[in-house]
């Protein structure tokens, strides 16, 4: 991965809350020195400050006096998730939206388009170069494009690989769960064997159909970056995917926090 230049905040803690999972960073510089992934449900400010404290300690002092940044994709947890960093680390956080994000957003209605989305989209533009395609393997598979001129242009978005097989299994009693792992061969001689290659080839072979679609009409030749819990297990299957990120999300919102620090320095001088 490739630094971006420019000063980074002393110590930033970062929280993308997801449908099915919640990832919490804390960054020291550039650097993401602690991370957790937490599944995602519903607790109030109370319980989610209870949780922060777990992950900082007894009495949350590592966190007190650190910037924070929430990037929430369920809005009845943005508030109650606002709250609990404000309490912990006694400051507001910096809330990811399209207006803060500090990047065109080329969407016909920019409020849409998820925040984790464009936090991908200023991760990838920063730290790769332009133009650019990003790849998010989570509960839903999403494609975001950043133009040549660093503008989110929009992207597609298909059904994760949990999300679709969960469905499956539930609409065919006779199928077990399989572990998703790349089986050795596309022919599977078992009923094993035969999921993994349907659910994982499958879902490489979508990736890399949309990420030749969209090349084509974005032109150029993107940089195509894989994101999210299973980028590690799919990627290798794709013929298309140049780099794998997994914390892509959380390093584009300590970007995000560090440019909006810039512009206000710029404005107070």
């Amino acid at each position: 991965m490739r630094k971006a230049r420019g000063a980074a905040p002393a110590g930033l803690l970062v929280v993308d809350v997801g449908n099915s999972e919640t990832v919490i960073g804390h960054f020291a510089g550039e650097d993401l020195v602690s991370h957790w992934r937490i599944g995602s449900r519903p607790r109030t400010a109370d319980e989610v400050s209870l949780l922060l404290r777990s992950l900082a300690g007894t009495d949350g002092a590592a966190f007190r006096g650190l910037g924070s940044v929430l990037c929430s994709g369920v809005p009845p947890a943005t508030r109650d998730f606002a709250a609990a960093l404000a309490r912990l680390t006694r400051r507001p956080p910096l809330i990811v939206d399209h207006r803060t994000a500090g990047i065109p957003v080329r969407y016909r209605d920019p409020s849409a388009v998820g925040p984790d989305r464009i936090a991908n989209a200023v991760a990838a533009r920063a730290l790769y170069g332009t133009p650019a395609i990003v790849v998010d393997l989570g509960t839903a598979t999403t494609f975001d494009v950043v133009g040549k001129r660093g503008d989110y242009l929009g992207g597609a978005i298909a059904p994760g690989v949990v999300t679709a097989s969960e469905e499956l299994y539930r609409r065919a009693s006779r199928l077990a769960r399989v572990e998703l792992e790349i089986p050795a061969h596309a022919i599977g001689r078992t009923t094993t064997e035969s999921l993994q290659s349907g659910i994982l080839f499958g879902t490489a072979g979508l990736v890399d159909a949309l990420v030749r679609r969209i090349a084509r009409e974005l032109g150029g030749k993107p940089r195509v970056i894989a994101t999210g819990g299973l980028a590690g297990v799919i990627a290798p299957a794709c013929e298309t995917i140049q780099a794998v990120e997994e914390w892509l999300t959380l390093h584009g919102l300590r970007l995000i926090h560090e440019q909006a620090g810039a512009k206000r320095r710029r404005r107070a001088t």
